[in-house]
């Protein structure tokens, strides 16, 4: 067992940091994704089959795409309703606890994904919407897709993006200033810094601090000269 990471903020946030970390992930595996606002509520509880042999356990929020789209595709999806498996009170907050992961133990120990209930349509599954981006000549819009501990803010926008965007040097960072590079050393102690990270998205450091704090922690980021 591996656990990736905790403390994940929003749908979107945990599907990208999630999709970012299986890049070399083995095939077979489980893996138990949770980010679920809407525990509680009438959102479903799913367990998908994934095409290289993994399977994904999670709510049907759109937490888990473009996940299974990189395990080559959702082939089956499965409700998780029986209650066999689950903790015998249930919570309505805290269904990781109580669904997700025994459902997630009893499929790493074998057990067939039918016997936890009704079978999904793959296409009924509920996705997230493309993140907003926008690049153009001289500025580049784009969705803050994750904030990490460090306070890196991280973007939908690829390195292609910036390409596009022809942005270089002095930079405004919404209503900050901040400097393109690469390195953290490239800006001084307290500075911005606009990069590609190591997953190949467009982010703002900054060295030594938090971007995310220097910048307000806003939703979506415009970089322009």
């Amino acid at each position: 067992m591996l656990d990736v990471v905790h403390g994940l903020r929003g749908v979107r946030g945990g599907s990208t940091v999630v999709a970012q970390s299986l890049t070399e992930a083995p095939d077979d595996a489980v893996h138990l994704v949770v980010v679920d606002p809407g525990v509680g509520t009438d959102r479903r509880a799913i367990a998908i089959a994934c095409g290289n042999g993994s399977f994904l356990v999670g709510p049907d929020n759109g937490v888990l795409f473009p996940i299974a789209d990189l395990l080559d595709g959702a082939l089956a999806a499965y409700e998780l309703s029986e209650s066999w498996f689950m903790r015998e009170a249930l919570s309505s907050t805290f269904h990781g606890r109580d669904i997700f992961a025994p459902a997630a133990a009893h499929l790493a120990l074998g057990m067939s994904p039918h016997e936890f209930g009704p079978s999904v349509a793959v296409g009924d599954l509920v996705r997230l919407g493309p993140p907003r981006v926008r690049a153009s000549s001289g500025c580049l819009e784009a969705e803050i897709v994750r904030i990490d501990h460090f306070g890196n803010v991280q973007t939908a926008a690829t390195g292609e993006d910036l390409a596009i965007a022809s942005l270089s040097g002095r930079v405004r960072i919404n209503d900050a200033e901040g400097k393109v590079g690469t390195k953290f050393a490239d800006v001084a102690d307290g500075a911005l810094l606009v990069y590609v990270n190591s997953a190949g998205f467009v982010a703002v450091a900054c060295n030594g601090g938090s971007a995310s704090e220097r910048l307000g922690r806003p939703e979506t980021l415009t970089l322009s000269n």
